[in-house]
């Protein structure tokens, strides 16, 4: 298979509440959804929408829209990678304020399915409520699919010649909320149920082969071909970000503690801690959009263990964009953290077009003489940003990174990797 990671999506159509022009990338809704900045329309910007009405809606007006209104989208796609060719989809997602806009966050309700040319298949439910005036946030995600990753086995610091693909089919499900107990820090609670099954199913003798998912099963008495993985969450949450789609200035931080149960259906119990940090700052009052950002994320094991498929590692984000540079799963082990600083920049006036440059570090460890932080592997790359939605300040992102091993790639997706 190819050292190197492609994904593109293109809106096909789109018909909702007027919005215009539309791109999308076939990942789940963003966990916090935003408000509108209305001072974007006051400082010469340039967004898709704008370009569509001028090619195409010369003399049509706008229906005027309550501010409480909620909006319905379709969005039809088609994406690409190695591993699952070509993949056909759509998306529906709704919006709608539970409260007053002025002291609400918007609600997001998200239905996408796709299916593939390499026979793979995906169903996505996710929610994001936000009740009256913050006060409850209930998040939840729903996954049902057939997929494959390219598997090249635990820990940083190794050259592997030849990726072993692992196909399988899963189901995740995941509910949480959370309660505001002061101005931007939340406390929650949440339970997951994730179970793999088919694992490696088309292999004509799985234990001749032993792949990196077999070996590690047998060493650590999981079955080699399914498995369920359950367990209490408990979330610390601290957001000062003006805007999450794309900040210019702010601190998001996120704690989560997972204990796998047995009573709960997991094989093994175990305890893993889970941290992300986002820091955002805005180097230029005249144009904000100068921003440098900086992100880590990792996740450790504290006690027991986890099955194969649940480890840590390269696009182990909600989005799965972690890791630039990298296929999903390149990198991963027991623990594993990850760290991303990218300069963001505007290129033309009307701020319709602007770029990015990163350079990311990622270390993980295995169950043997490799530890956590011994090795770094390294991803740097640059990014076009087009601007969707400038209320939103949502964008088109295209980047190009490379890293260790002759990998690189093209990685395209909808609003900012973090």
């Amino acid at each position: 298979m190819p050292r190197y990671c492609f994904r593109l999506t293109l809106t096909l159509f789109l018909i909702a509440t007027g919005t215009g022009l539309l791109f999308a990338q076939e990942i789940a809704t963003p966990k916090y959804p935003v408000k509108k900045d209305s001072s974007a329309a006051d400082t010469g910007q340039l967004d898709a929408g704008d370009v569509y009405n001028l090619l195409f809606r010369k003399n049509k007006k706008k229906a005027p829209k309550s501010r409480k209104s909620g909006s319905l989208v379709l969005l039809p796609s088609i994406g690409y990678t190695p591993s699952t060719g070509f993949e056909f989809g759509a998306d529906v997602s709704g919006t709608r304020y539970l409260g007053e806009p002025e002291n609400t966050t918007l609600s997001v309700f998200d239905a996408y399915a796709a299916v593939s040319t390499n026979e793979l298949a995906l169903i996505q439910l996710t929610h994001n409520i936000y009740t009256a005036r913050n006060q409850w946030n209930i998040q939840g995600s729903y996954d049902l699919g057939k997929t494959v990753v390219l598997d090249r086995g635990l820990g940083t610091g190794r050259e592997v010649p030849e990726a072993i693909p692992i196909r399988y089919t899963y189901i995740r499900l995941s509910e949480n909320i959370y309660r505001n107990l002061f101005p931007n820090f939340y406390a929650g609670a949440g339970l997951a149920f994730n179970y793999y099954t088919n694992i490696d199913e088309e292999l004509d003798d799985p234990e001749s082969i032993k792949t990196h998912n077999y070996l590690y099963s047998v060493k650590n008495g999981y079955p080699v071909n399914h498995y369920f993985a359950s367990g209490l969450l408990i979330n610390l949450q601290y957001n000062t970000r003006d805007q999450p789609y794309r900040p210019y200035k702010g601190l998001y931080v996120d704690v989560i503690l997972r204990a796998n149960q047995k009573w709960l259906g997991s094989e093994k119990n175990a305890l893993q801690l889970k941290t992300e940090l986002r820091k955002y700052w805005s180097l230029s009052a005249k144009n904000p959009e100068q921003v440098l950002a900086y992100w880590l994320w990792g996740s450790y094991l504290l006690n027991g263990s986890v099955p194969y498929l649940e480890l840590p590692g390269t696009g182990s984000d909600i989005n799965q964009r972690i890791g630039r540079g990298y296929t999903i799963s390149r990198f991963k082990g027991p623990s594993f953290f990850y760290n991303e600083l990218e300069y963001r920049f505007p290129i033309t006036r009307n701020k319709l077009l602007s770029g990015v440059v990163f350079l990311n570090m990622e270390t993980a460890n295995n169950q043997n003489n490799i530890k956590l932080f011994n090795y770094w592997e390294p991803g740097t790359g640059a990014g076009l940003r087009i601007l969707f939605d400038k209320h939103t300040r949502s964008n088109l992102c295209l980047d190009y990174g490379i890293g260790n091993y002759g990998s690189n790639g093209v990685f395209v997706g909808l609003n900012e990797v973090f």
